[in-house]
């Protein structure tokens, strides 16, 4: 464990590097997903 703190800093980088990833991810998912409720809720306008 005495090695061990010399990599804490690439614990806090590859920490830091998934929460905004995973933050990336949501809002990407997030987006995607209200673009398509709005290309459906057009085409169903337009059907109508």
């Amino acid at each position: 464990m005495e090695g061990f703190g010399e990599h804490y800093g690439w614990v806090e980088i590859v920490f830091t590097a998934l929460v905004a990833l995973g933050f990336g991810g949501w809002q990407y998912w997030s987006v995607s997903r209200e673009i398509k409720r709005d290309k459906d809720a057009k085409r169903t306008d337009r059907d109508q």
